[in-house]
This record gives C-alpha cells, structure tokens and sequence, in this order.
C-alpha cells in the first residue's frame, strides 16, 4: 500500500487571497485564487501573492508541474470592481505602469517557469480571469462553465496579453468574435474550438489537472523543460533556426543519465527470453 501523501502549504490561513501547497510525493503545486466571497476577482494584494508564489515555484526544482484553480464556485471574475473603479482618478502613465507593473510579471513569469502550468477551471472565468487560465500550458474545464473575455462590456480591451494568447489557441476570426461580442461559452464549447484542452464532467476538474500533471511530473524533467523552450521559442522563429535549437538541446537530452538509463532499459526488454 502506498503511503499517504504529504502536503505542504505555503499559505500563512485560509484567508490568503491565495493559497499554495505541494504534493510532497508527486511534486505538484496547487494554485488556489481564495477570494470565493468576490468570486476570485483580481486585487493587488492577490496579484502580489500571485507573483511570490510564482517565484517560489520557479526557484524551487522539486515542484514538477503547477496545477492553478479557483475556490468556490468561480475560477476568477475578473478583475475587482473597487479597483477598476479606482482609476477613474489615476494618469494614464499609473494606469500602464499598475498593467506593468503588478499584472505583465504574472504572464512573463509564467511563461518562463519552464514545467507544466495546468489551469483547472472549475467555475466562471471572465475577462483578466480567462486571460490568466490562456496563460497556462494546458486548461481542463467543468463542461458547465461559463468563460467569457467580457472586457467589450467595459468599453475595453485585455490589457494582459489576452489577445495575445487568445488567436494562438482558436484563430483570429474566433478569437476577434469572442472579443469583439463578449459571448460566454461554456466549458462543452470551449474544448471544441480549442480553447480549453479538455471539457470533464462538472466538479472533476481539479481532480483531472491534478492527475494530468502527476502523470507529466513522472516524465524526465529534463525532457519536460526542453520540450516546453522548443514549443514557445518555435511559436516565433523560422524553420531552420528551430532546428538548430531543438538539435542543440537534443544533444544535451542525449549526454543526460535518464537517456542512457532508458535506452539500456528498452534493450534489455527487447533481448529478454519470451514465454512459450
């Protein structure tokens, strides 16, 4: 019988905007957004702990992979009202450098954590709410949820590197629909188009990103890192230049001991006597 797996928590209570453990045995983190009264909506103090626990898990090599979920009955609502509210009175150059400043680290941060980054999308997730879940490598969703890039109801745009995100995912001509209306689609619908990896039954979500990203953890982590560098970086450069990257890093996959392990594994396999 296994052992019972330990977690470790990072949060200080359960009244962190955020709350961040370790699967001690897997070496997953989870994310949880734990403002459940607001629906998760953005603050900056959210956003701070956002950014620390992202740190903690790009300095920290035994966190394999990150699952990021919301508490309750959202994923994230967006940003908060009171705050948005708040800029009504702020400069142009404040308004850009709070984007700069306290929500552009968040995408650039996770796109450079080189392991897997799994949004479990167990609730509504609307506007910057959405944009955080495009952030991530992979989405499974509730097939109930509501998922909307509602910032056109505002009078504004995705200020986070939404429309960035969104066109790579589902196209152009899907991506400036859902910009442009502010439409909600449902989980069902999302996985369709592309948006989202995987749509399961409602309320399995967590327990899906969960087990996807032990599943990858168990993987060469080496491999993993390799892997998610070619994938970006080859998103933004040509052909030949791509090549020449992913042959470099082959060649350091390949000088690696799970390399030489795994070949002699499979040899040995291929070689044994079968049963008559």
């Amino acid at each position: 019988m296994a052992p019972p797996r330990r977690r470790r928590s990072e949060s200080v209570d359960d009244k962190d905007p955020i709350l961040f453990d370790v699967d001690a045995a897997s070496g997953v983190a989870t994310l949880t957004l734990n403002r459940p009264e607001r629906f998760n909506a953005f603050n900056r103090p959210m956003l701070l702990r956002w950014r620390e626990c992202l740190d903690r898990v790009e300095r920290d090599g035994a966190i394999r992979a990150l699952v990021v979920t919301g508490a309750g009955r959202a994923f994230c609502a967006g940003g908060e009202m009171d705050e948005l509210e708040s800029f009504l009175d702020a400069s142009s150059e404040e308004r850009k450098g709070f984007l700069w400043d306290s929500v552009h680290p968040i995408a650039l941060t996770l796109e450079r954590i080189d392991r897997p980054v799994i949004a479990a999308l167990n609730g509504t997730a609307r506007g910057a709410g959405l944009d955080m879940a495009l952030m991530c490598d992979i989405r499974i969703a509730d097939r109930g949820v509501l998922l909307a890039e509602s910032y056109i109801a505002m009078g504004l745009m995705p200020g986070d590197g939404g429309s960035w995100f969104l066109p790579r995912l589902v196209g152009v001509p899907k991506a400036l629909e859902l910009l442009w209306t502010g439409d909600a689609i449902t989980g069902e619908e999302a996985e369709r188009i592309g948006l989202v990896n995987r749509a399961v039954a409602d309320g399995q979500a967590l327990a899906e990103a969960r087990e996807l990203a032990a599943r990858i953890a168990r993987q060469p982590a080496a491999a993993i890192r390799f892997t998610k560098r070619a994938v970006q970086q080859g998103m933004r450069m040509d052909l030949r230049a791509h090549l020449d990257m992913v042959s470099s890093h082959m060649a350091v996959l390949e000088d690696m001991p799970d390399f030489a392990d795994r070949v002699r594994a499979f040899k040995a396999r291929r070689q044994a006597p079968r049963g008559g």
